[in-house]
């Protein structure tokens, strides 16, 4: 595919309103070279974006180290809890008690990006969701992951879990350099469960020369994101996209990166270890991508419809690729007779401290957290300090007394602060 191409499926677009509605926030995105680092273009690749479901990057990556460290292994079964079994779409709605080994979890992960199954590893590697996020933030901060801060294994949103372009960039490096061996886990097209078979999001897969994996996301208030590879003439390139309008827009603006990628040669470029970071927090783009008089939005570009007469040939995300469905079970693997992993009854107090309170907003600098969260972890661990209070004497002067009236002057002090919480 040329760049000329790309171009006129931009302008294709633009012809039939998908570019309409498009967020008014400069949206990040980023082509750099997977094995060297050098950054190809970018665009306000530092500043602070909610990831989605690219978290899911990071919650393999905590997973596939613990498989190193030798903590598990991908036959290890795990446990749906309770918990996960009650995570938002999209899930795959396995019973409470269900096992699956990790092996398929994490397929299920990359292609389903299945929610429930995300907390399903966290749980069952940390104990926890909250020390299994503890560790992504430990990881985070090893790989330099700069403006980084996780408080769940899934993207769900939360105003605390923030990351950019740039970071997911570093991520997507350490994924396939650290773990080669499963690196075919990012490029699955469909996934066969029994009789249904399970199709990816990624609309770059099996139309963009190349492309190899790895991720999508969405949520209304980060809009459609991508981390995506290809290979090509001896390269491989990462691009990040965030905050698209729909899921078209994200696979073309994409394919028009990777096409200046693979098409810039030689030169001194910038770093993804040296780029200068962007202060602000993560916009929240929700009224934008999915406001009352928007159409209802989809994750999934392969199953957007073409309008009636347009050249479906010009379209990326024209007819559904046909992909050889990769077989994955529910349940142990034959023969197994080692640990199950589940989670535990409660959240280690580290973990805990680690997060900052509910209701926090974004922060400018994901790093910033890091450090406020080991300045708790630190102040709760030290011996309380006895402190002395030096009480005032007050004299009370005579108050003149009210006749009773006929009801009561006044709700009693508990009614009061319940209706203090509520309002």
């Amino acid at each position: 595919m040329t760049s000329a191409l790309s171009k006129s499926l931009v302008a294709a677009c633009l012809v039939s309103g998908l570019l309409a509605a498009a967020p008014a926030q400069a949206a990040p995105s980023l082509v750099a070279d997977l094995v060297t680092g050098e950054v190809i273009a970018q665009e306000e690749a530092t500043r602070a974006w909610y990831p989605a479901s690219l978290t899911k990057l990071m919650t393999a990556y905590v997973a596939l180290n613990a498989v190193r460290e030798g903590r598990i292994t991908l036959d290890t079964p795990f446990v749906m809890s309770m918990r996960a079994a009650k995570a938002a779409p999209s899930k795959m709605g396995f019973n409470p008690g269900t096992e699956v080994t990790l092996d398929n979890a994490l397929k299920m992960l990359m292609v389903k990006s299945a929610n429930d199954i995300a907390v399903m590893i966290a749980e069952g590697i940390s104990g926890s969701v909250e020390d299994f996020a503890f560790e992504m933030n430990s990881a985070a901060r090893k790989l330099g992951m700069r403006k980084s801060f996780f408080v769940n294994p899934n993207g769900l949103h939360d105003p605390r879990h923030v990351s950019s372009a740039r970071d997911m960039a570093v991520l997507a490096r350490a994924l396939y350099k650290d773990f080669p061996e499963v690196a075919d886990f990012y490029g699955i097209g469909a996934l066969k469960l029994d009789d249904k078979i399970i199709p990816t999001h990624n609309g770059l897969l099996g139309r963009y020369p190349g492309a190899d994996g790895m991720k999508t996301g969405f949520v209304c208030a980060s809009g459609f994101n991508v981390v995506a590879s290809a290979q090509r003439d001896g390269r491989h390139l990462v691009v990040v996209v965030f905050g698209s309008p729909n899921a078209k827009l994200r696979t073309l603006k994409a394919a028009d990166l990777f096409d200046k990628g693979f098409a810039a040669w030689g030169g001194q470029r910038a770093n993804l270890n040296n780029l200068p970071d962007i202060a602000g927090p993560a916009p929240n783009i929700r009224d934008e991508i999915c406001g009352k008089n928007r159409k209802t939005v989809q994750e999934d570009d392969l199953a957007v419809v073409a309008p009636q007469g347009y050249d479906r040939r010009a379209l990326i995300a024209g007819p559904r690729p046909l992909f050889e469905p990769v077989d994955i079970f529910v349940g142990r693997k034959a023969g197994w007779t080692g640990q199950v992993a589940q989670a535990r009854a409660a959240p280690s107090a580290a973990a805990l401290a680690a997060i900052p309170a509910a209701g926090a907003i974004a922060y400018a600098n994901a790093s910033n957290i890091g450090t406020k969260a080991s300045q708790a972890i630190s102040v709760k661990n030290q011996p309380a300090k006895k402190v002395v209070v030096k009480k005032k004497i007050k004299v009370k002067k005579p108050v003149a007394k009210k006749p009773a009236a006929s009801g009561p002057l006044n709700a009693s002090p508990v009614a009061s602060q319940s209706k203090a919480k509520t309002q």
